[in-house]
């Protein structure tokens, strides 16, 4: 078990190395650059002018220098300075990450709750108009997109009903009531897509477990209903859907960019669109790498839970 900690933990460091170079190539594709975005806002520059922007910037070098410039800054621990603001990127990341991990959090909780419950009863009522409805609502909250479904709770429980502040956000440290009701629709919003995949997935493996044999046995016994359900089947059934979730952390870490953005919250993902908009190249790298780094570790987390929910698997 501890080799295969460090050979996991070891494994995060090659995925990074290729997620370095896949986003320091596609940000490149971008039209424009932050030169051009600078010509473009700030007034006319002479063509000395621009060529002095782009060795200041270092864009004037070929494209693998700039890259193994980067990887060595990388080296060091340091992500390098925002172009556009001159702070450090660790630094902007840092302060924004609190904002989207609790939103992540908010979600992923949203998720387990609708999807978990709601799961577990179709798959206790398979085949009836209940199992058919949660079937049905399903699929349509896969189908909604995250922007719309935003933007209609805000129009609906922000500025019909005022039931929670619209476009706001307080520190949970400041005012952790208020705090909660502002980051309640985000959560909804970005949770309701992943619930739906938890309650297909529930249902699918419970009733797959259901069907085993040891199942029947427990009935034989004379057990209760309930208690095979929460004592044998459902602990059984939780092995694919720890594997669901831990890929829909990645989901939920994309969709914190949209969510963040229309409920204009200050976390890492509105963070990276601006540095998109703005050609920010140090800024969208370090913060890309962020993100796929808190993906790697709760992959590495998931990993690491099915040995305490399954005694049969062993890690050679």
């Amino acid at each position: 078990m501890r080799w295969y900690v460090v050979v996991r933990i070891l494994s995060i460091f090659p995925a990074l190395l290729g997620v370095s170079v896949a986003v320091f190539l596609l940000v490149r594709l971008i039209p424009g650059t932050v030169v051009d975005q600078m010509v473009g806002t700030e007034g006319a520059y002479s063509e000395e002018s621009m060529r002095a922007l782009r060795s200041f910037f270092g864009l004037d070098q070929p494209i693998y220098v700039q890259y193994v410039r980067w990887l060595g800054t990388l080296l060091r621990g340091d992500l390098g300075v925002s172009w556009r603001t001159g702070l450090p990127v660790l630094q902007m990341i840092v302060s924004r990450l609190l904002v989207t991990v609790e939103l992540t959090f908010g979600a992923m909780v949203v998720a387990l709750a609708v999807g978990v419950p709601l799961g577990m009863l179709s798959a206790r009522r398979e085949n009836t108009t209940l199992d058919h409805v949660v079937r049905v609502a399903s699929l349509f909250s896969l189908s909604i997109p995250v922007f719309w479904q935003a933007t209609m709770l805000i129009l609906a429980v922000s500025l019909w009903l005022d039931w929670a502040p619209a476009v706001d956000f307080v520190s949970p440290w400041t005012d952790p009531l208020r705090n909660l009701a502002i980051i309640a629709l985000p959560s909804l919003a970005l949770g309701t897509a992943v619930a739906a995949v938890f309650m297909r997935m529930t249902r699918s493996s419970l009733l797959e477990v259901m069907r085993q044999d040891y199942i029947r046995t427990a009935r034989a016994k004379g057990l209760p209903e309930q208690g095979v359900l929460w004592g044998h089947a459902l602990k059984n059934s939780l092995i694919p859907l720890i594997t669901v979730a831990g890929v829909q952390v990645g989901y939920l870490l994309g969709g914190a960019v949209v969510t963040e953005e229309v409920f204009t919250l200050p976390g890492v993902g509105r963070l990276l669109l601006w540095a998109v908009f703005q050609r920010d190249y140090p800024l969208v790298q370090g913060t890309i790498l962020v993100i796929s780094g808190l993906f790697l570790v709760s992959n590495l987390i998931v990993d690491l839970v099915y040995a305490y929910l399954d005694p049969r698997i062993h890690y050679g």
